[in-house]
């Protein structure tokens, strides 16, 4: 399969993109400053041309979109807004104009993130944005039943992210742990579907 990979120099993309050509599939990096081709996937004009550029694809993944951190006090306007424009319609203006350039039966793969679920202090922003993100996935399954599939991988703290961070790498999960859900779900038959990445996959 010929596969867009958003996000591909990221932690997690650069591990779903290994993962995807370990497997014989073509990919096609996407950066916001490096890659293949360059998108701002806060533009859909960005988007557009990214589509118009990168000719047919049998898949696309996203494994990029900002959201804002912070106490809710301390969150401004432009934070939610950043948070909504870019991990949220971002992914959506990925699927909504991917339609003309995906081979039917292709996927789309989504970002959320586990705090969409389990919420903690200093994540309203991002919550609310991972939420919406789920959420789109299972409506726009339902739409596109029969000719596209959508769906979300749902990670848990990235160890190497961690480590940055100054933490223990554990509890989270792997980079290279990580990417073999969204290989399920490439080269899965599943639509609608939100899965929660948190342990290494069997």
């Amino acid at each position: 399969m010929r596969i867009l990979v958003v996000g591909a120099s990221g932690t997690i993309g650069s591990a779903v993109s290994a993962a995807l050509e370990s497997r014989g599939h073509s990919v096609v990096h996407v950066g916001a400053t490096r890659g293949d081709f360059r998108a701002d996937i806060a533009n859909p004009l960005s988007i557009q041309a990214l589509y118009q550029s990168a000719g047919p694809l049998d898949a696309v993944v996203c494994c990029a979109g900002v959201a804002a951190f912070g106490a809710l006090e301390e969150l401004t306007e432009a934070d939610f807004r950043t948070s909504v424009d870019n991990k949220l319609l971002g992914q959506v203006n990925l699927v909504r104009l991917g339609l003309g350039s995906m081979t039917e039966g292709g996927s789309f793969t989504l970002t959320s993130g586990d705090v969409s679920q389990k919420p903690g202090p200093g994540t309203s922003a991002a919550s609310m944005a991972g939420a919406a993100v789920e959420a789109f996935a299972r409506g726009a399954a339902i739409d596109l039943q029969g000719r596209y599939r959508v769906n979300v991988v749902s990670p848990a703290w990235v160890a190497e992210s961690r480590m940055k961070a100054g933490l223990d790498p554990m509890p989270g999960i792997w980079a290279a742990d990580l990417a073999q859900y969204y290989v399920d779900l490439v080269e899965g038959d599943e639509t609608g579907k939100v899965v929660n990445a948190e342990t290494a996959r069997d």
